[in-house]
Formats: structure tokens, sequence, C-alpha cells
């Protein structure tokens, strides 16, 4: 042990008498290991920011969103000079095809659907503009939202088209000033509601939901789902006021949707394409053949997202692992020119009773403590940069422990293996003919 902690002093005021040329036989560590922990912080954070994706968004979900032809579509069906429009028709997204979908889908374990309806939302003389949501108590457990003051939808309030709504917090910030809502009336439009419930805040930034396509659910008032078709509008049915529109400009296409969208959870994530295609051929069907609904599986098209993000953090990994190879390669280097110019130096210590064992580990020393101070660097050279990145790129970054950890293991390991080769030619060397050279 002795002569190992010898050996050791010894390696170390060898770095210490070269501190120029150790510091440049360290760069390609300092850069390589930089290289991986800003690598691995980008994969990190562009993992962990899909993986909120997919909290937002739910798991497993299928999407349909129901669209409205544009006029130059519907007149497609006209063929001869004179001859009037013919418009397709279809009856929409509506809850008759929610009732389908839950009857001829078995991997179907939830089915949500929604309403979206524009209102002024009036309570003691404060009015705004907001969004009334028809829903059903699926849409709270597929969005992962959790009612924190009062209580849910119950049966009677679907059953009864009830004039009851459950508020975000952001409605409540804004209209109840921090007071208890439960049990008091906000207007929505034309109708009164009582609240009877809360939403715990859903903690999204405002670039997350608007690259997803998702409400801020915090600023929404939820009602039953048949309270909105039944107190607000049913777009499926016409009334004078949906005909007084066609007349003021016949080229505008209406939405005679009933439901803005309908949201269906998978048993599981292998079923989806093939639940995806069955809607997709039920539902055509059930529309007459009319394209007026966009399906979309979001789960999958984030598994699209990773595997490319998974592409790039390869390629990364690869430029890191050339410049770590780089740097072993240069260390090794300039260990071999170490020993040429240290032959009387070897001489010297083999005559006095150094072993080749004992020459062996002062340039094994020599090297891995110069991979160290590299490994040491390029540590700070690489948190600096994934933050850089993360400030200026806006590009999510993470520096994780473990991978300060594996570049510290990766840094040592370079300057054990490339150590190796000058270490066992120092101590190959002649002790008599070392002690001759100049």
């Amino acid at each position: 042990m002795q002569r190992t902690i010898f050996n050791f002093i010894l390696a170390l005021e060898g770095v210490n008498a070269n501190k120029l040329r150790s510091f440049l036989t360290a760069l390609g560590i300092i850069f390589g290991v930089g290289a991986v922990i800003a690598m691995l912080a980008i994969g990190t954070g562009a993992k962990q920011s899909i993986l909120d994706q997919m909290k937002l968004i739910g798991t497993n979900n299928i999407v349909i969103r129901s669209v409205v032809p544009q006029a130059a579509e519907e007149r497609e069906g006209s063929s001869e000079e004179g001859e009037s429009p013919k418009k397709p028709y279809s009856p929409g997204l509506t809850l008759a095809d929610a009732a389908a979908v839950k009857a001829i889908l078995p991997t179907a374990e939830r089915v949500s659907p929604e309403v979206v309806l524009p209102v002024s939302i009036v309570r003691d003389g404060r009015q705004e503009n907001g969004r009334c949501v028809g829903i059903d108590n699926a849409f709270f457990e597929l969005n992962g939202l959790a009612v924190g003051q009062g209580m849910g939808f119950q049966p009677l309030h679907a059953e009864q088209g009830a004039a009851v709504c459950i508020i975000g917090k952001e409605i409540q910030k804004r209209f109840f000033n921090e007071e208890n809502p439960i049990g008091k009336k906000i207007k929505c439009g034309k109708t009164w509601l009582e609240v009877i419930g809360v939403l715990e805040k859903r903690n999204a930034d405002q670039e997350s939901l608007s690259q997803l396509g998702i409400r801020d659910y915090n600023a929404d008032v939820y009602v039953p789902v048949t309270t909105a078709l039944l107190r607000f509008k049913n777009r499926s049915k016409i009334t004078r006021d949906d005909i007084g529109e066609d007349n003021e400009d016949g080229n505008a296409p209406s939405n005679y949707h009933q439901l803005d969208r309908l949201v269906i959870r998978i048993d599981e994530s292998k079923n989806l394409r093939a639940s995806a295609d069955v809607i997709a051929r039920a539902l055509n069907r059930r529309h007459l053949g009319v394209a007026d609904i966009e399906i979309e599986v979001p789960e999958l098209l984030l598994e699209q997202e990773q595997q490319t993000q998974d592409t790039f953090n390869l390629v990364l990994a690869v430029i890191a692992g050339i410049s770590l190879l780089v740097g072993g390669i240069g260390i090794m280097n300039i260990m071999l020119a170490s020993v040429l110019e240290r032959i009387k130096e070897i001489g010297v210590r083999r005559s006095l009773g150094a072993t080749r064992n004992d020459i062996v580990l002062q340039f094994l020393f020599e090297a891995v403590f110069i991979s160290l101070i590299g490994g040491a660097i390029g540590v700070f050279l690489g948190v600096f940069s994934a933050r850089t990145i993360a400030a200026y790129a806006e590009i999510p970054t993470i520096v994780s422990a473990w991978s300060i950890i594996l570049s510290f293991g990766v840094a040592a390991s370079i300057g054990l293996v490339f150590g190796i080769f000058p270490a066992r030619k120092a101590a190959e060397q002649d002790p008599i003919k070392a002690l001759r050279a100049d």
C-alpha cells in the first residue's frame, strides 16, 4: 500500500510539473464529457417533455373531432350546368355515435362526449367571454382532473338536464374572489347555473397547451352534456335562427354537429391502431360517407416524436463518443511522448529498486489523474452548456446525477484503458540503457 501511495504521489508531481501539457492532454476528455452531459440533458429533457404531454392528453386515448365540410366540397355532387348543388347529408357527430362506439368496440373503456359553447359569463356585475363545456364524469377521468371542492355530476343531473355546473380554478378566482362558490349561482349566456363543484388547478404552460391543441381546463365552466344540449344549443336540430343565418349567407357552411369532440380510452396501447380503424369505418357508415370527422391518436403521434428524438439522441451520443475516443487517443500519444522524454528518470527509479509494476502504476496514475481532471472540467462545461441551451434555444434540458456519475466513470475508464500501453512501454525500458540516455 505504501508503494502504491508513493507511486500515486510521484504521478501527481509529474502532472503538476507539466501543467500546460496536462491541460492540453485533457482537452479531448473535457469536450467529450461536456458533450455527453449536454446530450443526456437534452435527451432527458425531451423525454420528460413528452411524458408531461402524455399526462396532459391522457394515455391510450383516441380523439374524434367534428369537421364542417367547406361549401366548395358540398357542391361536388353537382355535375350538370344549371342543376342545383347537391349537399351531401350527414347527421354529424352525435351522442348516438358515442353510444354506438361504446357498443361495438370491446376495447373501449371510457367514452367522453364534449360540446364546447362560447358564452358570456356574468356574476355580480362582472362579465367576461368564456366557454361552457358539456361533458360527463368520464371527461375528468380521461384528462386527469379531479373535483377539489363540492361534488361531481350525479346521474339525476344528466337525466334531468339540471342547471348545475362545475367551474375551473380561474373562474373561481375571477368571479368569486376566493369565496366559497358551492351553492351559488353564475350566469352562462342566458342560463343561470348552480355551482356544485370546483376543479383542482391543472398546472400547464400555455405553450404546451397550444402545441397539443388542448384548452385551459382551469378557465372553463362545465355542465352535463344533456344540459348543454337542452338549455344552451343543440346544433343537430334546425331552428328559425338557423334558417335565418342560412338566408343571410347561403355559401357559409353551418356547424351541424351535436358534439365537438369525442374522446375514447382504449384498454391497451397495442389496440390503439386497430380500434381507430374500426371507429373510422363505423362512423363513416353512420355519416353516410361524408368526411366530416377527424380521428387522432395522440399517443402514437407522441411515440413518433419520441422515435425522432431517440434518433437525434443517438447521433449526439455518437458525436460525444467520438470526442471521448479522440481524447483517449490524445492521452495515449502524450503519455508515449512523455515516456520518451523521461527515459532517464525511469532508469534512475529502476536502479534505486523500483519494479516494473511501480513504473506501470506511476504512468497509469498520471493518465487516470489527467482524465479525472478533464472529467471534472467537462462536467462544469456540460452543465453550463445544458443551461445555456435551455435558456437561449428553448430546448428543455435536465441534468441528472447519474449522467455526472456516468461521465466521471467514462473519464476514469478512458484514462485507465488508454494509459495501459504507455505505462507498459515505460516499464519495459532497459534500466542500463535508460541511464545512458541523454
